[in-house]
Parts: structure tokens; sequence; C-alpha cells
């Protein structure tokens, strides 16, 4: 196999163990997936790689369960940066108002990595969220939520939150932490990728 295949598969089983160690709280495995001054975004967190995996480890002790599903990827190679854009969804099952409910995140990963000393690891991670979905579980239940009560459903779902906001519950995708723009261009820029050379450690 060329050097680029190989590569490719290095990133992507990076980006599954990601999931899979992280929802399994086997966290001395996740730190690897990470350089030292790994960044991480998501809804209810932007920080050093380090400080997100702590918290993940109090909410897990107490615990919260989130649970990553994992779509197809596409990796843009230069030499030995790389991005990899993953498609993903995020459930997490907590009661609002007394309802249980199931939350489901639908969107996608964007990787920024670097391969240093041979060994490939995330530089920084920024999700783009595009849909999300909050039901019932039991169907028999009824869940009445106005603007005031989804932002307040939202901060209760917690550690992690995904206290974005109503809009977001209510299905309006959007850009965490940041603005609303949207896409692989706007994406790069923001990580000072320009005219094909990936700079992920630029915030």
């Amino acid at each position: 196999m060329d050097q680029q295949l190989l590569d490719r598969l290095a990133i992507r089983d990076l980006v599954e163990n990601w999931a899979v160690w992280r929802d399994a709280g086997d966290w001395e495995r996740f730190a690897t997936v990470w350089h030292e001054e790994g960044w991480m975004s998501a809804t209810w967190f932007q920080g050093p790689a380090r400080d997100f995996m702590r918290v993940s480890q109090e909410g897990f002790a107490r615990g919260v369960r989130i649970l990553h599903f994992l779509g197809g990827t596409s990796i843009d190679l230069a030499g030995e940066r790389a991005i990899a854009q993953t498609k993903m969804t995020i459930s997490q099952r907590a009661p609002v108002h007394d309802v249980v409910c199931d939350v489901v995140c639908t969107g996608r990963f964007y990787d920024f990595l670097e391969k240093r000393q041979g060994k490939w690891g995330i530089v920084r991670r920024q999700p783009i969220y595009e849909k999300d979905r909050i039901d019932p579980v039991d169907p028999a239940a009824t869940l009445r939520l106005d603007q005031t009560a989804l932002a307040a459903a939202a901060r209760r779902l917690s550690p992690p939150r995904l206290h974005a906001g109503a809009d977001r519950l209510q299905g309006q995708a959007r850009h965490a932490g940041a603005d609303r723009t949207r896409g692989r261009e706007a994406l790069w820029r923001r990580a000072g990728v320009a005219g094909g050379e990936v700079n992920p450690r630029k915030k």
C-alpha cells in the first residue's frame, strides 16, 4: 500500500478510537488520540483536550452517558497534516421536566490532525451541528416546552450539557460556540488553511 492510503487508514482508526474509548470511559487510551496541545470544541465545552478529558471523567463518574455513532469519513491530506470530516450522531438520555427523553444531535466532526514522529494525533476538533431531536422515551408521555422551558431543559442536560439554547432543540442547524457560518471552506479559513496549506494549530 502507498503511504497516503496508510495515512488515511491510520486517521480513520484514530477517529473511530476517539468515539469508542470516550464512550467506554477508557481514558488512558483516549488520551493517546490527542497531541499535547489538542483543543476540543463542543456545545458544552471549549478548551484544551486535557480539560475536556477531566470534565468528561467527572461526568462519567456521576453516571452521565453520551453515545457517539460515526458515519463516513472524508480525509484531505497535505503532507504531515490533514483534515478529516466525519458524519456523526450524538445521543443522550436524560429527564426533561420529569419526562425521560432522548436527545439526538446529527452533524459532522472536523478533525485537524498532524503526524509527528510517525504518529497521527488530533490538534483540534471542531464539530458542526446540523440537526437535533428531543423525544420522550415513553411514546405516551407528553412533553410541553415553550421557548423559556426549552432553554431551561437544554441547561439541565448536563454535564455534558446540550446548552446551545432553544433554537438547537428546535432543530435549527448552527455552528457550536461561534457564528452560524457553515461549510468546509469557512472552517478551513478559521483553522488557518489557505492555498492548500493545512495549519490546524492556528486558532
